[in-house]
């Protein structure tokens, strides 16, 4: 192998190393994060009581597509929010805190 070779070769392990690196410990763990979290969005159904992104607690009343509404306390406080607005469901199997 030419000495140019090698040098270029040396050159560039330590970017692949990097890039490597990279992969394993921040992407693929975000990507699987990312799954879970679209995983216990598509669970959500009527009767979950559920904390918002902004710490909100309430129970989802009901879900039509990606649009849900949550009761917080009382009958009169209900709010309309999108599924990614929800941070966890608390309880149950798809608890995710």
């Amino acid at each position: 192998m030419p000495e140019n070779t090698r040098a270029i070769i040396y050159n560039i392990l330590p970017f692949l190393g990097i890039i490597v690196f990279f992969y394993i410990f921040v992407i693929k763990p975000q990507k699987k994060k990312e799954n879970e979290m679209r995983n216990m969005r598509d669970a959500i159904k009527a009767g979950d009581k559920v904390i918002t992104i902004g710490g909100i607690v309430g129970k989802v009343v009901s879900v039509k597509g990606d649009t849900i509404i949550i009761q917080t306390t009382g009958e009169a406080s209900k709010i309309e929010m999108t599924k990614w607005g929800i941070n966890s469901i608390i309880g149950g199997e798809n608890e995710t805190h």
